[in-house]
Order: C-alpha cells, then structure tokens, then sequence
C-alpha cells in the first residue's frame, strides 16, 4: 500500500472512519461527523469547516496550524495522555501497513515529535471526543490482543520442517 501524501478535501463528511494521512490539501475534515483523522505532515487552510463530531490529530511542526483551522467550529488543543496513547497506537498502525518513511522518523523520535501534534476538536464535543478516543483504544488494544494470542496459538503448534 502507498502512503497518500496530500489529499484536497480528504475526509470531507468522515462519519465515523479512521484515516491516516501523510499531509492533506485545503478543507480537510470539513463537515466530518465522526471518526478520527491524524494528519503526519501539513494541512492546508480551512481545516476543520464544518466539523461538528470526531477528532483529528495534526503534525504542526512550523507552529502555524492555528492560521489555517476554522475557528468558528473547530479548538485546538495539546494532547493529553490519552490522545498520545491513541495517536501513537495509530502511527505505529500507518507504518505497519505501508512502511512510511514518515511515520518511521515520527516513531524514531517519538518523545519529541508527539509534543508537535495538536488535538483538533469541534468546539462543545470535548465530551464526545473523550468517549470516541476511549473507544478506539479499547478497540485497537483488543485487537493487539488477539493478534498476539493468534501469534502465541501458531508459534505454540509450529512445527518445523
């Protein structure tokens, strides 16, 4: 699988799906309703248009994500244990499946890199955004979880040669 690099209107009416993207265009997640988004790289202007559930974690390394989100739907914030847990389970998840070169140098330098990521919420769905993060580490902790006791079950009936 190839990494998308830059996508114009990616997400757009997301209602509930999990997207990892290299960088993406103008008016990203505009009108999203749900789901969750995390942006490694730059996003255009008017992110967020629209935005009334679901979350988004963007790389904001040049400190300029504030300039280009719509503030009359969208808050930024800095993340909290939760997002970092959520956030890093899903970059390790993006490398896994397509090898990134830019997700490989953002977990090389995890301790540094995830203090340059900032949590972009609708304005007044803090509440839901806590109870969908919730959900999806429960989830990808579940399937961590089966995948290492199907890995457990093979190893454990491996026969060799």
């Amino acid at each position: 699988m190839r990494p998308v690099r830059r996508a114009i209107d990616f997400a757009v009416r997301n209602s509930g799906a999990v997207a990892v993207v290299e960088g993406v265009g103008n008016h990203a997640c505009e009108y999203m309703t749900g789901g969750v988004v995390v942006v490694l790289g730059r996003a255009g202007r008017n992110f967020g248009a629209g935005m009334s559930n679901g979350v988004a974690y963007v790389l904001d390394e040049a400190g300029t994500l504030g300039s280009r989100v719509n503030h009359e739907m969208v808050q930024l914030a800095a993340l909290d244990a939760d997002d970092t847990i959520l956030l890093h389970a899903l970059v390790i998840r993006h490398w896994e499946w397509t090898r990134s070169a830019r997700a490989r140098v953002l977990l090389d330098s995890w301790d540094r890199q995830r203090t340059l990521f900032r949590r972009v919420e609708p304005k007044g769905a803090s509440a839901h955004v806590a109870a969908l993060r919730s959900a999806w580490i429960e989830r990808l902790q579940r399937e961590a979880s089966a995948t290492n006791d199907a890995m457990v079950r093979a190893a454990r009936t491996f026969t060799p040669g």
